[in-house]
């Protein structure tokens, strides 16, 4: 889908992930079939051939995972907002925001686990934490969404 404000489209795809790196929680947006469903999260991200993955966790099962395994596809949101202004005396939002898509990937070997929980650690400056031996990581859900199509907006 075409932008339609290109003066603020980031195109880049270096900025649009400096951008998704300074948000504190991104919402994962997911096909619920009647409805979609949408929920914070926290996360981790880095950029792995060229392309941003985020990776996420959770619980083992609930409402996501029924959504997710009829339909893993979905779409990962990240904003900054700034504050309001008056401009040319219209009042507008001054912000960064990121939107992809992408397909969950379960991450279910125990070295692929660690090594997105210190992605994540990373991402919140936690990173003397020591994932490894972190005891909800047997019970933890872990997987990755690699952003194949993503899309980056301001007004600065």
């Amino acid at each position: 889908m075409e932008m339609r404000r290109k003066d603020r489209e980031v195109k880049d795809i270096g900025q649009i992930f400096d951008i998704l790196c300074r948000c504190d929680t991104v919402s994962l947006g997911m096909n619920g079939g009647a409805a979609p469903y949408v929920i914070p999260m926290t996360f981790g991200c880095r950029m792995e051939n060229g392309q941003i993955v985020v990776y996420l966790h959770a619980a083992q099962s609930g409402r996501k995972w029924d959504i997710l395994n009829k339909d893993p596809r979905v779409c990962v949101e990240g904003h900054l907002y700034y504050k309001t202004v008056m401009e040319n005396g219209r009042v507008t939002a001054k912000y960064e925001s990121v939107i992809g898509t992408g397909v969950v990937e379960p991450i279910t070997e125990k070295e692929g686990k660690v090594d997105a929980f210190k992605c994540m650690l990373d991402h919140y400056a936690e990173s003397g934490f020591p994932a490894e031996s972190c005891k909800g990581l047997p019970d933890s859900a872990v997987f990755k969404v690699v952003l194949t199509e993503v899309s980056g907006k301001h007004n600065l």
